[in-house]
């Protein structure tokens, strides 16, 4: 990202709201801004299987292995106000697991990027099942919209739920439930 160009435009967008970008308050704006838009979109300079950086271990082990409540923050495609939230994903290995925190940085790698929130819950199940070769994915998000709560219809207490299901947790009802289950709290 050219941090100066974003710097100039955030200028000029200051200049086009009625704002005096040379007050003492703003003077160095510009740059921040930019400097918090390269990190709030640093996902598109992140490859997944790079984060994982080969955290895949054989195992023995076939049951469910569920991680819940990794925070995630992303920007909203349509209005790039921020929405927020937790992810609960769970797999169950076929013959490897990934590391733990390796979960959480494939989380981290398509929330920093212009989202909607149904494409980033499948986005992870996708990742997760094609870095684990699992026998099933489930990926739920639980996350409150920006665009919802401080502009249009301003409703302060909107949770939206995503989820996506991939293999076992998609065919067996029962595989499902449970992992439903398992992340209520």
């Amino acid at each position: 990202m050219n941090k100066e160009r974003v710097g100039e435009l955030i200028r000029e967008l200051l200049i086009e709201i009625g704002e005096d970008p040379n007050r003492e308050g703003l003077l160095n704006t510009p740059e921040r801004t930019a400097e918090a838009w390269s990190y709030l979109t640093k996902g598109y300079h992140m490859d997944p299987e790079k984060e994982i950086n080969g955290a895949i271990f054989t195992s023995e082990a076939n049951n469910m292995i569920i991680i819940r409540d990794i925070e995630l923050y992303s920007l909203c495609e349509h209005h790039l106000l921020p929405f927020f939230g937790r992810c609960h994903v769970g797999y169950i290995a076929r013959h490897k697991v990934i590391g733990v925190s390796k979960i959480a940085r494939i989380v981290e790698v398509f929330s920093r990027r212009l989202q909607i929130q149904e494409r980033l819950t499948s986005q992870i199940a996708r990742e997760i099942q094609r870095s684990v070769n699992t026998l099933g994915v489930g990926v739920v998000i639980e996350a409150q919209h920006l665009c919802m709560m401080m502009r249009g219809v301003e409703k302060q207490n909107t949770v939206m739920t995503t989820s996506t299901v991939l293999g076992s947790f998609r065919k067996q009802e029962k595989t499902r439930e449970e992992f439903l289950h398992l992340i209520k709290r």
